[in-house]
């Protein structure tokens, strides 16, 4: 009686970790269907970024779950103007999604062969698209936490300086 009781529970402790691990790294990540917004914010305002070989994924239970990995033209912002983003931090995306590697992404920002900047202010209440282009013609996408999400998910009044939540339009509505 002692063993069946063992191999039941060591039975249940095995379904709930694979479920946890597929939950946290297919379960809540899905393949962007449809168009992929890429555009950078500069001092004229928002334009579009011209990519290629887009890939991306996004994460229905978060604003944050979105990434993704693209081509660009190198030396195709003078037009655009864009501000550098310095508090750039991509975070880790799920291991089948190869081609977003956050730690070398972070490495390239850090020795400058990849440059950050906002792609869309507030993409979604308090979350900016971050945009981190390397000279090598390879680009890369996520959501961030701007100074209204830090305040607004961790209680803090978020002040005039932030929109209202209630009356809150996200600039990318429906599609990614």
């Amino acid at each position: 009686m002692g063993k069946i009781t063992v191999i039941l529970i060591l039975g249940a402790a095995l379904a709930v970790g694979a479920g946890i691990w597929y939950a946290q790294t297919r379960g809540y990540y899905a393949p962007v269907d449809g168009p992929v917004t890429l555009a950078l914010a500069g001092p004229a305002g928002v334009a579009p970024l011209s990519a290629g070989d887009v890939r991306a994924i996004a994460s229905p239970a978060s604003p944050l779950g979105f990434r993704a990995c693209f081509t660009h033209e190198p030396g195709a912002l003078a037009d655009l103007r864009p501000e550098p983003r310095t508090d750039a931090a991509p975070t880790i995306a799920p291991g089948w999604f190869d081609c977003f590697d956050a730690g070398e992404i972070d490495a390239m920002l850090i020795d400058g062969t990849a440059t950050a900047y906002t792609g869309y202010p507030n993409a979604q209440y308090g979350v900016d698209r971050i945009v981190a282009l390397a000279v090598d013609g390879r680009g890369w996408a996520w959501h961030q936490l701007n100074d209204c999400g830090d305040k607004a998910y961790d209680g803090t009044p978020t002040g005039p300086s932030c929109p209202d939540r209630d009356t809150f339009q996200p600039l990318v509505e429906g599609s990614f």
